[in-house]
């Protein structure tokens, strides 16, 4: 997933916002404990959903997807004092892994976890929301997408990870590769989708932003 050199990637954190103790602290122990933690945002996206959270300003926010718990404290950096996150996640082993390192920060009792399908889980949440990050199997986000859409507060933003699917997206699809699949029709559906206005950034391995009209 990386599209540019690790050098000029060093660069570019050098030259952002310095990644946060306690989630520099989380990152490693990420790396130690849990498997696939390349799936962690880490230090120069993470400041990237930081900086938009903090210029969106959200109440509510909505995570399809926590992992560890990374880009969860991120996204909690901009909210609002009387502000929640909910966030979903399938893998019950990391729900005790999560909530150590959310308790550690100043945003414990704002963070809301969810355990099982979030296709079951989001009908279920009674709330409009300003910032959704959605960052989970991707064979199911055009049917987040979907849920989510009308769920949203006018001006708010959805956020969707790797969206360049590590350049597969440029590739001849494999009859059997449905993420692959799914990926280039979502890219193509919220590029077209009038109810939002949509830019792609080449961020690790593709952040799109989508604006609610």
């Amino acid at each position: 997933m990386h599209f540019i050199s690790q050098e000029l990637e060093n660069y570019i954190e050098q030259h952002s916002e310095k990644e946060p103790e306690l989630l520099a602290a989380l990152n490693k122990e990420t790396y130690q404990k849990i498997l696939l933690p390349r799936m962690l945002s880490g230090h120069f996206q993470g400041r990237v959903l930081s900086m938009l959270s903090k210029l969106i300003r959200p109440v509510n926010i909505l995570e399809i997807g926590t992992y560890t718990g990374y880009s969860a404290l991120c996204l909690c950096e901009g909210m609002q004092e009387n502000g929640l996150l909910h966030t979903i996640d399938i893998k019950e082993e990391l729900i005790d892994f999560q909530r150590k390192h959310f308790d550690k920060s100043p945003w414990g009792k704002q963070i809301v976890q969810h355990l099982g399908e979030a296709l079951d889980i989001i009908p279920t949440l009674d709330l409009k929301f300003d910032l959704v990050f959605i960052d989970a199997d991707k064979e199911n986000y055009i049917n987040y997408f979907e849920l989510i859409v009308p769920k949203m507060n006018k001006g708010g933003v959805i956020l969707s990870d790797n969206v360049l699917w590590s350049g597969k997206v440029l590739e001849p699809l494999q009859h059997n590769d449905l993420s692959t699949k799914i990926l280039v029709e979502y890219n193509q559906l919220i590029k077209n989708d009038p109810r939002v206005e949509t830019v792609l950034l080449p961020i690790r391995d593709g952040l799109t932003v989508s604006r609610v009209l």
